[in-house]
């Protein structure tokens, strides 16, 4: 079945065919004039040497039955989505190239929301943002400066701040299977007498997920209030989106465990996976068997984001903006065999000759935190020139701390074992310019510094950790595009380098050695692309090489919630190539498709691993180096198609049903970056259908039946995991876990929207 799929892509690239809404490029002014003003400073337009995808509200509509954003993206070019609840409505994981969430810099209208920490985009804490979002902008590899982190992997810029000029309303549900419900109310007043719009959405969503206890009960609300003049040179806006969520804890995944002896012929982790029970969930255990039952994620984050923006002729705009981001929330967990010592406390001491070294517990693990600054940008537009300055200046005040809540023996409730305040301050001004050289052909300059202070006062691991690092980074990029108009058609050819750095994560200094602080990483992006958009054929390609400077990588240790830590390694690169393309001869029939094909390799890794005592306590280390290994989570082969076809178009007016057929492959996914087979995710295909229904009757605007079945084929797969081993001191022996995410097998979600 896999090389079926990879067949039928791989020759709907080569025919050059007709790309869907999401990969289309309209080689025009029209797409850059439309941007919303939030985000123009920090997106590619059309004319720009970058490899873009754009999805606009009506594609995410089609597919907006609950689960998290990156699900949404889904069918772009070398996208891979996981979820630690097997059905993308919990916690929802992303890679790009292979670079996971913490290399891919995010941004809502203009605004960073990666984490300054860890920097990673936990989307639970916006549950249904996808309600609201008007247009998402992908650019894989460094892409144009932005605010925020570095992207090394991709830049996701979300637009959700537009509002329609007339009155609505607008009612959604949906309902599924694990007892998947998704409830979103929306209303706007249209402009009004004096410039004045308001917008607001209330919504709910909750799942039992695919996986035991891995529920999810997120609740979100966003409310928009806007004035515009007379003349709609100058707008005030007012944005206020809030999440709240609580999940219950999945991220241990299940874990297959094999020794140095063993072989790849005689390993078979599925197997495994299904005499375990797929949907088993092994965190929480008490020592009576039972499950603790409220091992859960608890957060809230608001977000206020105000923004002024003025026209002052037809040439330049101006836009300024200030936000804050408040988030605040904790993991409550139970915990058994926790050492006194890891509290600060000394051993229990029962009776004489009776000493107790560990005990059960309840704990949480709070986060408190205040990010907060202002971004703003300047822009000036004519038919042959397009100048954008802008940047950011952010701050970041956040707290770690953690209670005891309850202990089997000997540790008063609410005891506080650790406070750690941590704060952050990031500065960036870019200056974009584009111009047209002669007639089709553009150049493209971008230069940005960035810089970067941060410090850590303590960890809960170790708090005499600190940390008083400062940043400073040139990020230049540049690039040519050449736009040809054809009979039918028009193409654009382009090639682009860009520099990217990035600092560490608080991970990183947590688990670095003492004195051997991790470095910043760079890299350098090269990328060369063709697209040609015609009247019924339509293509692309993109080739790119990302050289990595210093690159933080997966090393085989794992802290004590999963967590993998990293390190640098000297040299590493990706490479590869990413087609894209479809083809529309009738109205009635659409036919896309994507392929990415790469190889993503280590120049020189070690890989460290524990020795261990008869109760499993680390008494040594020991590494092995390797050459020229692929690196980990980064597939070599990512694929996807699309058939969307309206078997009635002939017979229809004002309705219309849909009928969508979808495929996704992704290659195999190394745990580790020693490219042993045995520590890996195998290679899956999906396939999903979906039925879609659109009707205007008199009595209401319009009203949407959509019928989503995932899996048709009821695949089993995991997506996601992790590894580490462990040599035994007793017997000498290299013992291995992998940690696996199984995701759900055939499942369905119905929706019906109601609009007015």
């Amino acid at each position: 079945m896999q090389k079926v799929l990879l067949s039928f892509v791989f020759s709907m690239s080569l025919v050059f065919v007709k790309a869907q809404q999401v990969q289309q490029y309209d080689i025009s002014d029209t797409v850059d004039v439309l941007a919303p003003v939030e985000v123009r400073a920090i997106r590619a337009g059309t004319k720009a040497p970058f490899a873009v995808a754009n999805i606009y509200q009506k594609e995410i509509g089609k597919q907006n039955l609950a689960q998290n954003l990156p699900y949404f993206l889904n069918q772009l070019p070398s996208v891979v989505v996981s979820s630690d609840d097997g059905v993308g409505v919990g916690y929802t994981g992303m890679r790009v190239r292979g670079t996971d969430l913490t290399r891919t810099n995010y941004t809502i209208n203009g605004i960073p929301v990666n984490d300054p920490e860890s920097q990673v985009v936990v989307f639970v804490n916006f549950g249904d943002l996808a309600s609201s979002v008007n247009s998402i902008q992908l650019q894989r590899g460094v892409g144009s400066s932005t605010n925020g982190p570095g992207a090394f992997g991709a830049s996701v810029n979300i637009s959700n701040l537009e509002q329609g000029r007339v009155p609505y309303a607008k009612v959604d549900n949906s309902s599924g299977s694990f007892n998947t419900w998704k409830h979103t109310v929306r209303a706007g007043t249209g402009k009004l007498k004096g410039g004045f719009q308001f917008d607001v959405r209330l919504s709910k969503i909750s799942s039992d997920g695919y996986i035991q206890r891995a529920f999810s009960d997120l609740k979100s609300l966003q409310f928009i209030s806007s004035w515009t003049s007379k003349d709609e040179n100058t707008s005030l806006k007012f944005n206020l989106f809030t999440g709240k969520e609580r999940t219950g804890q999945a991220w241990n995944g299940l874990e297959v465990s094999f020794t140095g002896t063993d072989s790849p012929h005689s390993f078979n982790y599925a197997d495994t996976l299904s005499k375990m029970g797929r949907r088993t969930n092994t965190i929480g255990k008490m020592a009576n068997g039972e499950y603790y039952k409220d091992q859960t994620d608890n957060y809230q984050q608001d977000y206020y984001q105000l923004f002024f923006n003025h026209k002052f002729n037809s040439n330049w705009s101006a836009n300024v903006a200030g936000f804050l981001t408040r988030g605040r929330g904790f993991y409550n967990e139970y915990k058994s065999g926790q050492k006194y010592s890891s509290y600060g406390l000394k051993p229990f001491v029962k009776a004489v000759g009776d000493t107790l070294f560990k005990t059960d517990l309840i704990r949480q693990l709070w986060l408190d935190n205040h990010y907060y600054g202002s971004v703003f940008s300047a822009n000036y537009q004519t038919e042959a020139t397009d100048v954008n300055i802008g940047g950011a200046y952010t701050m970041y005040d956040g707290k770690h701390y953690g209670f005891v809540k309850w202990a089997q023996h000997a540790i008063e409730p609410d005891y506080r074992w650790y406070n750690h305040p941590a704060d952050k301050n990031d500065f960036n001004m870019f200056a974009k310019w584009q111009q047209m050289i002669t007639d089709g052909l553009y150049g493209y300059v971008d230069l940005q510094y960035r810089n970067v202070q941060y410090h850590i006062n303590g960890s809960r691991k170790d708090a005499s950790l600190r940390v008083n690092q400062q940043y400073n980074f040139f990020n230049p990029k540049a690039g040519l595009s050449y736009l040809i108009r054809h009979l039918n058609g028009q193409s654009k050819v382009y090639g682009s380098f860009a520099v990217a750095n990035k600092e560490p994560n608080r991970n990183d200094f947590e688990a670095a050695q003492k004195n051997s602080l991790p470095q910043h990483e760079t890299l350098y992006d090269y990328e060369l692309g063709y697209l040609y958009n015609g009247t019924v054929l339509n293509a692309g390609i993109n080739l790119y090489y990302m050289d990595y400077k210093n690159q933080l990588i997966l090393t085989g240790k794992i802290n004590d919630v999963g967590e993998a830590t990293r390190a640098n390694v000297d040299k590493s690169y990706r490479s590869g190539i990413e087609l894209t393309a479809g083809y529309q001869p009738v109205a009635w029939l659409n036919i896309n498709a994507s392929a990415a094909f790469s190889k993503n390799k280590l120049k020189d890794f070690t890989e460290y691993y524990y020795i261990v005592n008869e109760n499993w306590d680390p008494v040594g280390e020991e590494s092995k180096t390797y050459s020229n290994t692929n690196i980990a989570f980064s597939p070599n082969v990512v694929a996807s198609a699309a058939v969307t076809f309206e078997p009635f178009y002939a017979y229809q007016s004002n309705n219309h049903f849909f009928i969508e057929l979808l495929g996704k492959h992704v290659g195999r996914q190394y745990l580790d970056n020693s490219s042993n087979i045995m520590k890996s995710i195998n290679p899956y295909s999906l396939f999903d259908a979906r039925l879609r229904y659109d009707l205007k009757p008199s009595w209401i605007k319009n009203l949407s039946i959509i019928v989503m079945l995932n899996n048709i084929l009821d695949k089993q797969y995991e997506s996601n995991g992790f590894t580490y081993s462990s040599k035994s001191a007793t017997d000498n022996v290299l013992y291995t876990t992998n940690g696996y995410y199984p995701q759900a097998g055939f499942n369905f979600n119905v929706g019906l929207s109601l609009g007015f």
